[in-house]
């Protein structure tokens, strides 16, 4: 309907499927019972009457998930709960945050591996996606374009995203150990290496041509992506990418030979820190733009200014991590708070479709795709506190950019 709505010129996709939902056909059960018989009719004459070869034509089956998938996902899963216990051990047993030198530790080596726990969490929270999405017959392969039978199942996603974070807390591991035996206190340089090393092996994995390892997922990450998913992805990314940023500063640079990092005193370092904080929501400006322009719905305007308020937010922000003046701290949280309540509304309003008064399903919508109503008024509640906690990550984001 959108296509057709762009090349006619028309906005009759709104109209046309408020009809179809309110018509005999989309609240009957005539169509189940037409695929029955369709199905009925297949298996007859072109399955010789075998109904198992029959329908396995008709739907074929989800790739079976193995036992080995779910053993090495739970294994991983232990691995990381261990190594985590184990960083906070030794943290405390050698009273690290007590000794000398580490707030230049933490200013260089948190920003280098905070990038693996923001990207370990990203996966995590697409697998309890996958799950919620395959749970509620929600045909999100569909929805996203991957070729049939090769979407991967949450337990998969979780798979790589324990394999990740297990190899980055044995990396911050081993250069914890690293700093404190005094037989490798000569090589502080080196022990510098282990994030970049490990960045690089994620990029090898990602590039790599041979049928290992998803490739096909690899491929359509990389290249068939639909770029409304990748936009609205990096904007929950701005981080990591700031983290990447402070990557190419710290390594490029040589900074990680002196054990400190002057990036923040760079003019060029402080330039990139705006456009890659605003790089994804004018990304996704520019989409609603463009929907704007070509189906003339002026609700895709209002989507703008709202990613238009959460430049302003950012880049005010970024401002004043740069500049601590108190004129610049009232115009980042000004901004922030405008954008908050914009971003906030939207979500819950246009996006889901809640807060509806006239709804059958008080203060929620006509047709909820889970059961359970409460799971709504937990998510409006969730998504309040997350877009209030935003507001909080200047000090944060100040930390990030040292």
């Amino acid at each position: 309907m959108k296509k057709y709505d762009k090349v006619a010129e028309r906005s009759a996709s709104k109209s046309y499927m408020r009809m179809v939902d309110k018509s005999y056909l989309g609240s009957s059960d005539e169509v189940s019972k037409l695929l029955e018989r369709v199905e009925v009719t297949f298996i007859k004459h072109f399955s010789n009457s075998n109904r198992s070869k029959g329908m396995n034509i008709l739907r074929p089956k989800r790739k079976r998930e193995t036992h080995r998938i779910t053993f090495s996902m739970g294994f991983l899963f232990g691995c990381t709960v261990a190594l985590i216990v184990a960083l906070i051990l030794i943290v405390r047993a050698r009273k690290i945050l007590d000794k000398q030198g580490r707030v230049i530790y933490m200013e260089t080596m948190f920003p280098l591996y905070s990038l693996f726990g923001f990207i370990v969490l990203h996966i995590i929270m697409y697998a309890a996606n996958v799950y919620f999405w395959r749970r509620y017959r929600v045909n999100y392969s569909f929805i996203f374009g991957f070729k049939e039978g090769t979407e991967l199942g949450y337990r998969e996603v979780l798979l790589l995203g324990f394999s990740l974070s297990v190899l980055a807390l044995a990396s911050v591991l081993a250069n914890l150990d690293m700093e404190m035996d005094p037989i490798t206190a000569d090589y502080k340089p080196i022990t510098k290496l282990l994030p970049l090393g490990l960045v690089l092996l994620v990029i090898v994995i990602m590039l790599c041509p041979f049928n290992i390892l998803y490739r096909s997922s690899r491929h359509f990450l990389l290249v068939t992506l639909p770029d409304f998913f990748l936009a609205d992805q990096l904007t929950s990314q701005v981080q990591a990418l700031r983290s990447l940023e402070f990557y190419i500063c710290y390594y490029g640079w040589g900074d990680y030979k002196h054990r400190q990092s002057n990036c923040k005193s760079s003019d060029v370092f402080n330039t990139f820190s705006f456009i890659i904080a605003g790089v994804p929501y004018v990304w996704r400006l520019l989409q609603c733009l463009r929907r704007l322009y070509d189906e003339r719905d002026p609700h895709q305007g209002y989507n703008g200014v709202k990613y238009l308020a959460t430049i302003l937010a950012v880049c005010a922000r970024t401002a004043y991590t740069l500049n601590e003046r108190v004129t610049w701290k009232i115009i980042a949280w000004t901004t922030s708070i405008i954008a908050t309540i914009l971003s906030t509304y939207w979500d819950i309003v246009e996006d889901w479709g809640l807060l509806q008064r006239k709804s059958k399903n008080r203060w929620l919508r006509d047709k909820l795709l889970v059961p359970h109503r409460s799971v709504y008024f937990v998510a409006i509640i969730l998504n309040v506190f997350l877009r209030l906690a935003w507001i909080q990550t200047d000090e944060d984001h100040r930390f990030l950019t040292t």
